[in-house]
């Protein structure tokens, strides 16, 4: 019985120290979003892009949501097929929804939903289980329907994992001006709730990364939040991203560690400083936006932890895709 012990033993001790293993550890993960957009063609482009991330075998993907276009039809079949190809990944795929996804449904072109509706539609096939990623070999999750019962309990798809030494945060942050829209009182409503729970969550990802000593927080979303009118570029940051922009300023001010806020929205690859709402960089914080649309590549995200900057972000370009650019 002692060598038996003594076997497993030893054969744990090996597990702990193969590469990978320790806490410190390099990772890569890849971030996505904004598609399959040009339908029914995109379909094969993502399934291209599903096969090359499979392929590289990263640490989990991150999707931060609109799985269909402005002008696509909001229909259950529609995200069903979406569904169909995220069970494609051969890891863990952690999705946030973005404003295509329901604030935008009420639109006549895509369908002329009720957006609450489809919100709800959105939670129970895309959120299936609580704790659990997408994917075919999904993460562990913390959601902040049961992490914080009661106000925010319809929250699920705000989650939260560590991996290793990083902590990851989604925020429900969408754009279409987070579904502020005062000529719809009842998305006035939700937007209002909804933001209340997202500053909460983001706060508590800044105070748990930073009493657990992590090496970084990777933050992730849907919407551009530092979308300002087309015609007037210089014009103030849109009102309904502040209380968002202001907790990250807040939040890396006390944690004064590496901190990467991804998103998509705009559909090209940038890697920039985040700015506070005085377009100052805020220190330690940088924003990765995904590719999108048209663009039907992707980002890959290598956690280094021997480097300053802790995050190295290059992107990943399927050339049977089309251009980057």
């Amino acid at each position: 019985m002692k060598s038996v012990l003594r076997t497993i033993a030893v054969l744990a001790i090996a597990l702990l120290s193969r590469p990978g293993n320790a806490q410190n550890d390099p990772f890569e993960f890849v971030a996505l979003g904004d598609m399959p957009y040009n339908l029914p063609g995109d379909y094969e482009k993502f399934d291209r892009l599903i096969d090359r991330i499979n392929t590289l075998n990263p640490a989990f993907s991150i999707h931060v949501g609109d799985i269909v276009s402005g002008i696509t039809r909001c229909s259950d079949e529609n995200f069903t097929k979406v569904k169909i190809q995220f069970d494609r990944f051969a890891g863990a795929l952690v999705y946030t929804p973005g404003d295509n996804d329901w604030t935008d449904c009420h639109r006549l072109l895509m369908g002329s939903y009720d957006p609450l509706e489809r919100l709800a539609h959105i939670r129970r096939l895309f959120f299936p289980e609580t704790g659990k990623s997408l994917g075919r070999m999904p993460l562990t999750l913390e959601n902040q329907s049961r992490v914080m019962p009661g106000e925010f309990s319809p929250y699920i798809e705000n989650t939260r994992f560590r991996f290793k030494n990083v902590l990851f945060a989604s925020a429900h942050v969408v754009g279409s001006l987070n579904n502020y829209d005062p000529a719809r009182p009842a998305a006035v409503a939700e937007f209002e709730a909804r933001d209340k729970a997202n500053i909460v969550w983001i706060d508590e990802a800044f105070r748990l990364a930073g009493q657990s000593s992590a090496l970084g927080l990777v933050l992730f979303w849907q919407a551009h939040v530092h979308a300002t009118p087309r015609r007037t570029p210089d014009a103030p940051f849109a009102a309904p991203f502040h209380n968002t922009i202001n907790a990250i300023e807040r939040g890396a001010a006390k944690f004064n560690r590496p901190v990467l806020v991804i998103y998509g929205d705009f559909h090209f690859f940038e890697v920039q400083p985040f700015m506070n709402l005085k377009r100052e960089p805020i220190p330690n914080v940088r924003r990765l936006q995904v590719y999108g649309d048209k663009f039907v590549h992707a980002a890959r995200v290598r956690i280094e932890p021997a480097n300053p900057a802790l995050f190295a972000i290059e992107p990943l370009i399927i050339p049977e895709n089309g251009p980057d650019k």
